[in-house]
């Protein structure tokens, strides 16, 4: 692992029982480097104050470091306008804003709604409830055996009744990549709206709203090294502007009468209340940080870490792995089980060696009833891992028989 990583983030020199921290769940949150912790501490200690309410010396501050924030954010996704930028609290809450003030006023009766096998339950549940509440369909395109939606399933599921596709740019169980080109081609040919859901894809690859012609992508802020509890939601001006409110408040208004009230413009009238602007803050640091290092750059070094852990993972005949082994189709994320034994007890006994990997449903319980299988193992890289940390995780997977009693 590079010396300067170790320095930037340091909880991954702790000591997990009596071994060194090896953090291979990266597909769930990232671990934060010091600039992002301590910029949001220099915050709260010097600027904290309500952004847009006051005149005085700190509000203004706090206004400046929260608007400042939401451009660093433009311009690391390529959006056109900052008030094409929401701020929200995670991809949940963008996935939320969107079926409400989307899907419940611009879906009818017996329109389509078209996702994947392979969502994520925030870009499930929601638009079930859509279309439960509006009368609409509900689709599924299917993934093939490598765990990408082809072609086929993206001309025949997505019609001339579809009005909405949501997908996952890169899956969170598979570590596969998209064809987002096809799908926005076919959503706009078919005059849909396109939503991607791009948690596993802004982190670890150059994402650009504008050349990609999505009309929303949703992200969370603690996947990409910034503190929990900030999200962003993109949407192409003349899309948000025709939607409603989602949160009604403070400081998403104009002005209020007793019985009526005027909403602010974009994108405050999506920001009602006092919003997260340490978080905000953490999240434009993040986006520095990874641009130091160079999303390119951040490409490369996970590809060559999944590409070790994939050989390695192959050669021991108890490991099976689920979607491609291609390196060039996926990310840094691989779904795996070990023969006779229980995620879980996977997990554990691999936490017991100071290796963290998840196991679980990786909340896409439709996708593990969709491969017949109740649960699996999840290991996920990130830049700041290394090929110590591979070859750590690899013979620690080897014991894992071995403590249950089933051998080699």
């Amino acid at each position: 692992m590079s010396k300067n990583f170790l320095i930037d983030f340091p909880v991954l020199n702790q000591i997990i029982n009596g071994k060194r921290l090896v953090y291979l769940d990266n597909a769930a949150t990232t671990q934060k480097p010091l600039s992002v912790t301590k910029a949001v501490q220099d915050y709260y200690n010097l600027y904290n104050a309500n952004p847009h309410r006051g005149a005085y010396y700190l509000s203004v501050k706090a206004t400046e470091i929260y608007e400042n924030s939401r451009e660093a954010v433009r311009e690391f996704i390529g959006a056109k306008k900052p008030g094409e930028v929401i701020f929200t609290k995670n991809a949940t809450e963008a996935f939320n804003l969107l079926a409400y003030s989307y899907g419940m006023n611009f879906i009818n009766p017996g329109d389509e709604i078209v996702i994947s096998i392979a969502e994520h339950h925030s870009n499930l549940v929601p638009w079930q409830q859509v279309a439960k509440a509006k009368g609409a369909v509900l689709k599924y395109m299917y993934t093939d055996e490598e765990g990408i939606i082809p072609e086929e399933e993206i001309k025949s599921k997505i019609g001339n009744k579809t009005k909405l596709v949501s997908v996952t740019q890169i899956s969170n169980v598979f570590g596969t990549v998209n064809p987002i080109d096809k799908l926005v081609e076919r959503a706009h040919e078919v005059g849909a709206v396109i939503i991607v859901d791009g948690s596993q894809s802004v982190p670890h690859m150059k994402v650009n709203v504008a050349e990609l012609d999505v009309d929303f992508l949703v992200f969370s802020g603690h996947k990409l090294l910034a503190p929990m509890g900030v999200g962003v939601l993109y949407g192409k001006e003349e899309l948000l502007n025709a939607m409603p409110p989602f949160l009604f408040g403070g400081d998403m208004i104009e002005y209020v009468w007793e019985q009526e009230a005027e909403f602010a413009q974009l994108p405050y009238k999506f920001e009602g209340g006092t919003q997260n602007v340490g978080g905000a803050l953490g999240l434009m640091e993040a986006i520095k940080y990874l641009d130091n290092v160079g999303m390119d750059n951040i490409k490369v070094m996970e590809k060559g870490l999944v590409s070790y852990a994939l050989m390695k993972m192959s050669e021991l005949p108890y490991i099976t792995i689920y979607g491609s082994k291609d390196v060039q189709k996926k990310s840094g994320v691989i779904a795996f089980n070990v023969q006779d034994v229980h995620p879980h007890d996977v997990a554990s006994i691999l936490d017991s060696e100071g290796v963290a990997i998840r196991a679980g449903h990786h909340c896409a319980h439709p996708l593990m009833n969709y491969l017949g299988v109740n649960a699996t193992c999840r290991v996920s890289f990130y830049f700041y891992n290394s090929v110590e940390d591979v070859d750590i995780f690899i013979e620690s997977l080897k014991s894992v028989r071995k403590w249950l009693g089933y051998g080699s």
